[in-house]
């Protein structure tokens, strides 16, 4: 009985196999294919990140040269190819940067707003909202520049965000708000690097409190001392005339 068991045993290995052997090297192969499709997926993004770097190193190659023609159609190149790609938010931010020290902050503006509005990379928005921010100071517009800045989404930027309202507020002349956020910017700023605490303390402790109100000032009239008008004196009486000596 022990070797007819075994037997049937082996029966019934033989007519599992034979019923499911295609789906196992199916399963198999598809397996295999999956893998395949995978690395070349990643040696493709691999690729594509390698020729968006290297874009983006030729941008900042050409504003080194002092070339910024060339920059700025190798930065339209790159956003037009890649649209969505990280290293054409940073090729942005670098002609950006080239134009603020250019002097040109309308252009600067245009840049930096639109990588703040479209980039897929949060701290990237972040970045440039911070920089634009400072651009909008610059050009007096503080009220765009507070719209801009949200402390409570700014996450690692929170200091510099409170940084720069403090700059927009004291520029407007409101020092109590100014102060506010300059000690919002230590405080989240604690010990950490990337606040500049002494420039910061400089600015805070340099803000004019808002002068007492003055009393009113007296009117002219109240203010003249009252002269009061001289007794009049009594009219002199007329000098005798003198009799004319008798004949």
């Amino acid at each position: 009985m022990e070797d007819l068991s075994d037997i049937e045993r082996e029966e019934q290995l033989r007519r599992w196999w034979s019923e499911n052997w295609a789906w196992i090297i199916g399963g198999v192969a598809l397996g295999l294919a999956l893998l395949a499709g995978w690395q070349w997926w990643q040696r493709q993004q691999l690729h594509t990140a390698e020729a968006d770097e290297s874009s983006y190193l030729a941008v900042v190659e050409s504003l080194g040269k002092g070339d910024r023609d060339a920059a700025t159609a190798q930065a339209k190149t790159l956003r037009e190819r890649r649209p969505g790609s990280a290293y054409a938010d940073q090729a942005e931010l670098a002609l950006a940067r080239e134009a603020i020290q250019k002097g040109e902050l309308d252009g600067a503006a245009t840049l930096l707003r639109g990588v703040a509005d479209k980039s897929k990379d949060p701290e990237l928005r972040l970045i440039a909202r911070t920089r634009l921010a400072r651009v909008l100071n610059e050009q007096g517009k503080h009220d765009e520049a507070l719209a801009l800045l949200e402390p409570s989404s700014a996450g690692a930027f929170a200091p510099l965000v409170h940084e720069l309202r403090g700059d927009a507020f004291a520029a407007k002349g409101d020092a109590a708000a100014a102060r506010s956020e300059y000690d919002a910017a230590l405080k989240a700023a604690g010990e950490a690097i990337g606040l500049d605490r002494n420039y910061v303390e400089i600015k805070r402790d340099a803000l004019i409190a808002a002068p007492a109100q003055a009393p009113a000032a007296p009117s002219p009239a109240a203010a003249a001392p009252s002269v009061e008008p001289a007794p009049e004196q009594p009219a002199a009486a007329p000098a005798a005339t003198p009799e004319a000596p008798a004949k």
